[in-house]
């Protein structure tokens, strides 16, 4: 009779865990550039569904088939029983989404730079041998679970063999183009979205709950109840602190609370906790999540800056790094064995051979995967491609937000050529724009000159502006939304911890063009709109036109300046 709560509970579980998958995604999109868009999604998807079959074809059964000291056995397609309370594939599909968990930490790693193909390739190895191996000895019977290894919900047996993967290719498959200086300085290659980094964050913290609560596999009994209750607590609030901590940390070593390692922060709170989240009280899971704060900062530093590693998303610092170190602090704020809870060294000691040991494993193995890809079909991606973007490259995707990219030359939406293929061509240009020749005599020295104004100001300050414009009778704009800097190259800011060289700001550029109206009159009062006295008020430019010409009238010079018919 299987209980009808633990198998809810494990499906439950399952289903929060999966969509873990959209958290990587969203994170790893958003800490990334947007001409490489579609190719992270494409890999986080694909991840998941090549992983999930290479789990059910041998990955499960090396994990779970068996209770051998190093593999567990081969069951093929899972035709074993492996019922608990729950029923045998309640357990099968918890398990994958688990498997599948470690397999998408590499992609943020390699991001921007790894070809689609290697990256199915190993996927499918980090899910078949890799990552089941040491799942095996960590919890399928193997022979650091016979030791009393101790890791709950995967610090080591998920993060930090994705972490570690994610290590080993990012510096095999090398660093992204103008990452580095020719002197080895780390120059700053910001993400376009932190708003999709901090969906994918929250949507991570949401589904920690089921990666962490639900690993009790059961909530019959008052002791298991509690248990899981703790779980939830210890889980929230490691990540809680290890977010203020990593704030704090950042807010006073850049002058500025850095949003994108704050997030980091968040995640590395929750990878820290998950190996001891049911075996710490919650002052341990507050110390916990305390150090990963610091891991986390400095971590991402020292692989960026020291180690020369291209991480575009910190994966290795909030999954290497901190999977490890939550493995090795269990053994010190376990309440039952901890050092610091009168333990003594001997459960320590285990957990820190079982993260070697686990380390051994994934390094050799993952090293050989990736070698071997490297000198067959390759790693990388061209030049070329890199610097197009992957996207259309390796998905002929033109742009993961084509309603918000400019059209390319030679590329029409749909619905424009809807429009154009359903309308009556003009024989001529003449006919389609008609012209009235006009004589065209230079205005005299007296009369009106045609000058343009191009006004570079805050975007706060923009509606302000065109009433003053209005005000004085210009009325014809010409606005567009640019990125800039003015020669102190904007402020001095840090992005996760690397200087910016030059920090271009969001700015608008107003274009009028004038000749009734005095240029100096435009001048004053745009100077008295935007003037605060801070470095960034905006700059006034003035040109001497030419000539004007009006396309529907032909009219030209001053006169097609004028709306008057």
């Amino acid at each position: 009779m299987y209980s009808s709560v633990d198998t809810i509970w494990v499906l439950l579980g399952a289903a929060l865990v999966f969509f873990m998958q959209a958290g990587f995604a969203m994170v790893e999109t958003g800490l990334t550039r947007a001409k490489n868009a579609g190719n992270i999604i494409m890999k986080n998807l694909m991840d998941f569904a090549l992983g999930t079959v290479a789990f059910w074809l041998a990955g499960f059964g090396i994990m779970f088939a068996g209770d051998g000291a190093l593999i567990g056995g081969f069951d093929p397609f899972i035709l074993g029983d492996y019922s608990s309370t729950f029923p045998s594939w309640a357990f099968v599909i918890f398990q994958t989404v688990f498997c599948a968990t470690a397999a998408t930490i590499v992609s943020g790693a390699m991001a921007e730079r790894t070809k689609f193909l290697s990256y199915c390739i190993y996927s499918v190895a980090i899910s078949l041998i890799v990552y089941p191996v040491g799942g095996h000895w960590i919890w399928g019977g193997g022979w650091l679970s016979q030791l009393g290894f101790h890791d709950f919900a995967g610090s080591t047996a998920v993060h930090m063999v994705g972490g570690l993967c994610a290590l080993i290719g990012a510096k095999m498959v090398g660093p992204r183009i103008g990452k580095y200086t020719k002197d080895g300085k780390a120059n700053a290659i910001p993400g376009h979205s932190l708003t999709l980094a901090a969906l994918g964050c929250f949507i991570l913290w949401f589904c920690w709950f089921g990666f962490n609560g639900c690993s009790t596999v059961s909530m019959t009994g008052d002791e298991t109840l509690v248990n899981a209750s703790l779980i939830f607590v210890n889980t929230n609030l490691a990540a809680a602190l290890a977010t203020c901590v990593v704030m704090i940390i950042t807010w006073s070593r850049y002058k500025k609370p850095d949003v994108s390692m704050t997030l980091n922060g968040s995640l590395a709170g929750l990878v820290a906790i998950t190996a001891g989240c049911d075996a710490v009280d919650p002052f341990g899971a507050a110390i916990i999540g305390l150090i990963a704060g610091f891991a986390v900062v400095f971590g991402v530093e020292f692989i960026d800056q020291k180690l020369k590693i291209d991480d575009p998303v910190g994966a290795i610092g909030v999954h290497f790094v901190n999977g490890a170190l939550g493995t090795v602090l269990t053994g010190l704020f376990a309440t039952d064995g901890g050092l610091f809870y009168g333990g003594g060294f001997g459960f320590l000691g285990v957990q820190m051979l079982g993260v070697l040991a686990v380390c051994a494993w994934v390094g050799v193995a993952i090293t050989l995967v990736f070698f071997l890809l490297k000198k067959t079909i390759g790693l990388r991606v061209s030049r070329e491609e890199e610097i197009d973007g992957l996207d259309i490259h390796e998905h002929g995707l033109i742009s993961a937000y084509a309603d918000f990219a400019p059209m390319s030359l030679g590329m029409v939406s749909p619905e424009v050529q809807e429009t154009v293929e359903g309308a009556v061509p003009a024989k001529s240009a003449d006919e389609a724009v008609p012209v009235v020749e006009t004589t065209v005599t230079a205005a005299p020295a007296s009369g009106p000159r045609i000058s343009k104004v191009v006004i570079l100001l805050r975007q706060s300050r923009f509606d302000a502006l065109k009433e003053a414009l209005s005000s004085i009778g210009v009325t014809g704009l010409t606005v567009t939304q640019v990125l800039g800097c003015g020669v102190q190259k904007g402020q001095s800011e840090f992005y996760r911890g690397v200087p910016m060289d030059v920090t271009l700001l969001p700015k608008v550029k107003v274009e009028v063009v004038v000749s009734r109206v005095p240029v100096r009159s435009v001048i004053d009062v745009t100077k008295q709109v935007l003037y605060t006295g801070h470095i960034g008020d905006g700059k006034i430019f003035v040109y001497n036109v030419e000539n004007v010409v009006k396309v529907r009238t032909g009219e030209e010079g001053v006169a097609a300046l004028q709306d008057t018919h």
